[in-house]
Formats: structure tokens, sequence, C-alpha cells
């Protein structure tokens, strides 16, 4: 099992999948625990300060307002100073979702439309579909910015019903009344307390399972932002979708715990193989496995359904769940799901069996999926896959990759997202990393600090279980910059084009350092190997500077009706408020360059479009 393994090497050994190139001393320090960000200035191998325009004109402290807001009328810049002003008033912001309501009745839906046009939605919103938004999208590209378009629509449902949808979404009907609440797989099972996955999270979208129809509806959706992005981007857009939207949640719980329990019986096979074999072996090979199961008397019948399940190739090593299986194999889900135990060997089922409608509907999120992504590679579109919470983000990881390992043979199609407070951030890259390189395709990552951190430690600590999270904001960042190094050093390289990235943040210090590995790695700006990501309405100081300059920057533009994307505008609101230093510089910027105008006479001022350097 190429995933496993690797999890497994990394874990056990810190080592990876052997070729030539590995097979140097001096890169052995690299392959083990030492940082490339700790070595990249020592090494000739990726040390190439380039020449590169883009850097030259760059002003890294991002304090340039003329330059930032070349795009923004004058009204454009006192309305984001009025909505920045506002986010700063506690009363507003903690109590925003009551007042745009008080405010719909008041006003009336026309009145209410109007103004919130005018203000938030207009500020943080690029337009109601995917027609309307088409200008907006063509305004930051003449400027450098490119597009991710984001349908940005929530069902505003209470505490109340949000429970009752998980708990029906997230437990099989045929699962065990005895089934554990605690242990090693708690982490994996549905909680009560915790079904509300939109309690403390403000930076990312919560859908929840109604139905078979709703998750179609959805996916049309998906299909209608891909037509969106390949007729108004000219290929150079993304679409952004979440796996949790497309279906019954159930399935990714599931496929987490089976991950995490195989990886655990792999250590227990790791444990009889020597060391030194790990140097010659990419993957554990289907010898060593049957040994391993004859010891412990597991029946020929069940071995030979694992091998049909973890070597579907043929090939004699272990791979498991790839996604033709998961696709196209005469194997139920359920018979998928089972985990052997790290003690008897004995293979036991994560539910008992699923019940024909449930096999059906994880079939069903399945191939909608694979319909999205056929859909993208047809109109030349990429897609960005988001992360989600680490109970389900096993198996979200796992889809992705497999996704790359079927699409992405001629380019990057298909982005996994890496969260990087998570501790094991740099190590689950560098698994992906390496199966990507050993089964030849294209590897697309976007890294974020990310999105769940306060309900991510809150559950680990009422549950009982290991705390995913890095320490502190100290040891995320240098997370990042680790898995940022790890990435430009992989991509310069192998062949130009294999690997591409997506620096997705808001932190100025963040985007410095990688244009300035960039420039060490030797990566031009324009090599087409990494891109920033910023929010629409946040962070554009930083984000037309870089793409004024000739760097490649995205915007995430989220669109949607009014009325449903305030869930959307209410996270905006409370983003801001918590991240009061940033918007203090952004303000500042926007009177700056507001003044300017209006001492030189172009309050009137009327963008034309920039000349971008490439």
């Amino acid at each position: 099992m190429a995933g496993g393994l690797c999890r497994l090497l990394k874990q056990k050994y810190n080592i990876f999948y052997k070729i030539p190139f590995y097979h140097s001393p001096s890169t052995a320090v690299i392959f083990g625990k030492a940082s490339y960000c700790t070595n990249s200035t020592d090494d000739w191998r990726y040390k190439k300060d380039i020449d590169d325009p883009a850097f030259k004109q760059l002003d890294l402290s991002f304090e340039n307002a003329k330059e930032a807001y070349k795009s923004k009328t004058t009204f454009d810049l006192i309305r984001a100073w009025m909505v920045f002003e506002l986010c700063s008033i506690e009363f507003l912001v903690n109590n925003n979702k009551k007042l745009m309501k008080v405010g719909r009745k008041v006003l009336g839906k026309k009145l209410f439309k109007a103004f919130m046009k005018g203000s938030f939605y207009g500020h943080f919103v690029a337009g109601e579909n995917e027609k309307t938004i088409k200008s907006v999208i063509e305004k930051n590209k003449l400027f450098g910015v490119k597009s991710i378009l984001d349908y940005s629509v929530e069902k505003d449902i209470s505490k109340e019903q949000a429970t009752k949808q998980e708990e029906e979404s997230c437990v099989s009907e045929n699962q065990p009344e005895n089934i554990t609440h605690t242990g090693p797989n708690v982490q994996y099972r549905y909680h009560t307390q915790f079904a509300d996955r939109r309690e403390e999270v403000i930076a990312a979208r919560t859908h929840f399972y109604e139905d078979e129809k709703s998750c179609d509806d959805i996916m049309k959706i998906f299909l209608r932002e891909i037509d969106g992005v390949s007729g108004s981007t000219n290929a150079t857009g993304f679409a952004a979708i979440k796996l949790t939207a497309l279906g019954r949640p159930q399935f990714l719980l599931q496929l987490s715990e089976v991950l995490e329990r195989v990886r655990r019986y792999y250590d227990v096979i790791a444990a009889t193989i020597p060391a030194g074999e790990f140097d010659v072996v990419p993957a554990i090979k289907r010898r060593e496995f049957e040994r391993h199961l004859k010891t412990r008397k597991i029946k020929r019948s069940e071995r030979q359904l694992w091998y049909t399940i973890l070597d579907s190739s043929g090939d004699g090593e272990i791979d498991m769940l790839d996604w033709h299986n998961l696709l196209e194999v005469n194997v139920r889900l359920g018979n998928l799901l089972k985990t052997p135990n790290a003690e008897t060997g004995v293979f036991e089922p994560i539910v008992t069996s699923f019940t024909v409608s449930e096999e059906m509907q994880m079939k069903n999120m399945l191939k909608r999926i694979n319909t999205i992504v056929e859909y993208a590679i047809k109109k030349d579109v990429r897609l960005m896959i988001d992360a989600e919470q680490t109970y389900f983000q096993n198996g979200i990881n796992r889809l992705c990759m497999e996704m790359m390992r079927k699409f992405n043979k001629e380019k990057a199609y298909v982005f996994n997202t890496y969260q990087c407070y998570l501790k094991e951030s740099l190590s689950t890259l560098r698994t992906d990393l390496a199966l990507a390189e050993r089964e030849n395709f294209f590897f697309g990552a976007k890294i974020v600090r990310g999105a769940y951190m306060e309900q991510e430690r809150k559950r680990a600590l009422t549950l009982g279980y290991e705390d995913p999270i890095n320490v502190d904001y100290e040891a995320t960042t240098k997370m990042y910059e680790d898995v940022l190094c790890e990435i430009l050093f992989q991509a310069k390289r192998l062949d130009k084009g294999r690997i591409a990235v997506m620096v997705a943040t808001h932190n100025e210090d963040s985007v410095r350092y990688t244009v300035k590995k960039m420039k060490e790695f030797g990566i031009s700006s324009s090599d087409k190997i990494v891109c920033f990501g910023q929010l629409y309405g946040m962070c554009d100081q930083v984000s037309f500077s870089l793409g004024q300059a000739g760097y490649s920057v995205y915007k995430y533009v989220p669109y949607g009706p009014v009325e449903e994307v305030l869930p959307y505008l209410s996270r905006r609101a409370l983003e801001n408020k918590g991240i009061l230093k940033k918007v203090k510089k952004e303000k500042r910027l926007l009177r700056e360059e507001t003044w300017r105008r209006f001492i030189s006479g172009q309050l009137l001022y009327s963008p034309q479009g920039a000349t971008v350097s490439t």
C-alpha cells in the first residue's frame, strides 16, 4: 500500500521510496529530519539565485497604496474602509446574524439587497451568478490577478437541525449497538456534542447532508462553476469544491478510520522486516504480507480478498484502495471498509454491513466526484479540493491522491490542500510527493495554515485523543515554511511543471518568505510552479502588488444570491475581527490612497488596466 507504507516509513525510519538520486550521502540528511529551509543556502543542488524582473519590481513591504489600489475606484476604497471599520466594532460583529435578519425585515427585500451590495456583499462577494461576476474576473485579470470561483451559498439551519442531519448521515443503520466510543479510533466516531461542525469555525464553509437529490444539485452547481471558470478565465482559473458537499459523510469518516487502522497494522508488519530492507523496497511485497497473515492464521479466502483490494494492479505490491477499485471493482464498499486487528490479525468490519441504500449513497458520492473531475478536464479547468476536519481528512486526502493518479497524467488538474497547523502536515506531504513520483503523475498542492483549530483542539481534549494541532502559532509557521521548502526542492529536482503549489495566505511574512525562497531555489515567477492565493475583498495590498509585479496570484472569488450568502458574510466579518492588526494596516493604506486622490484631484479615478510584468 503506497500511502500506508510511505506513512509507515516516515514514522519509523523517516525515509522514502529509493531512487538513484536519493543514494547520495549528502542528500540523506535532507531526506531525514533536517529541513530544506535549514539547508537550502548550503547545498549547490538547489541554490541558484536568479535574476527575476518580478522580484526586482515587487515592493516586499506592501506599503505602496497607489500600486495596491490601481484596480479600485474611489467608491471601492471608501466602501472597503467602511466595511473594515464596522468589522472592528465588537457588538456589530458578535450580533451580525441577528442584525442582518432585523435589517431584512425593516428594509424589505429590495432595499436590504441594495444596502448589502453597497456594503458587505459588494466588498466580499463578486456577484450573484457566473454571468454577473465575469466583469469582476476580467477587471482583476487586467491587473494581474486571476480567479478561483467559489459558489458560497450556505443553508442557515438551526443547531438542532444540523445535529439531526449529521447523526443521520454519519451513523449507519447497521452500526453495532456495542460499538466503542473510547480507544484509539474514537476520533472517527460520531459524537453528538460535535455534530454541528460550524461551531468555532470561522474561515470555512460547512455542508450538511440532506439527501441524494441535494447532493446531485450541488454537483450541478459545481459543474456550472466549472463552466464559469472556463468561460471567463481562458484556462487560467480554478474551481473550488468540498467533498463533504457531494455525499454522505459517513463514507469519509469510515474511510479515514480504515486508513488509520491499516497504517497501524502495517506498523506491526514493519516490525518483522529488518530496517535495512526498506532501502530497496518501494512497497511492501505481497510475499511479506502473505507470510505475516499466515502466521496469524488468517483464512485463505480473506487473504485473497485483501490481495484483490490491495494489489489491484497485479504487480505483487500492496497498494490499498486505488481509485479504479473504488469505482469499478465488483466488491461491495462494505467489504473494502474492513481492517485487521493489530493484535490478532483478524479482519473486522467498521460496520456489520452497509444497507443497500447506504452502499448506493457511497457509490453515488464517488461517481459525483468522478463526474466533476472529468468535466473539469474536458473544460481545461483545474480543481482545488478543500481540506476539512481531521476525522474526514485521511479519506479526503486519499481520494485526492487517487484523483491525481487517475487524472493528473498530462498536467496538474487536481490540487490537494495541506493544513500546516497539523503535526502530520510535512510527513503527509512527503508521502504524497513520493507517491506522485513513483506513479509518474503531476502533483498539485495548496498550502494553508488551517481553518478548524479551536474545534479540533476542543474535540481532541473532550474525547481523549492526541491533539492533532501544532503546539503554537510559531510551530505552525515553521511547519508552513518546511512544507513550502519541501515542495520547492522537489519541484526544482524534478522536470519542470511536475509539481505546482498555491501558497494560500494573508500573512505578509509568509509571502515575503516564499518570494525569497523562490529566488534562492532558482524558481522564476514565470515558471508556473508557485502561485499565491487570497480571499476576494481581503489583503489587496498583497494580491495586486504581486500580480502587477508579474507573480502568479489568485483571488478566491465567492458568488451567490445576496440572501443565500449571508452565512459567508457573517464568517468574513468574524474573521476580520480576529485579525485586527492586519486589517489596521489595510485601513491605513485605504485612507492614504483616498487622501492622495483627493489632494491630487483624482477622486473620479477610473481603473484602466495595469502594465503587468512578465
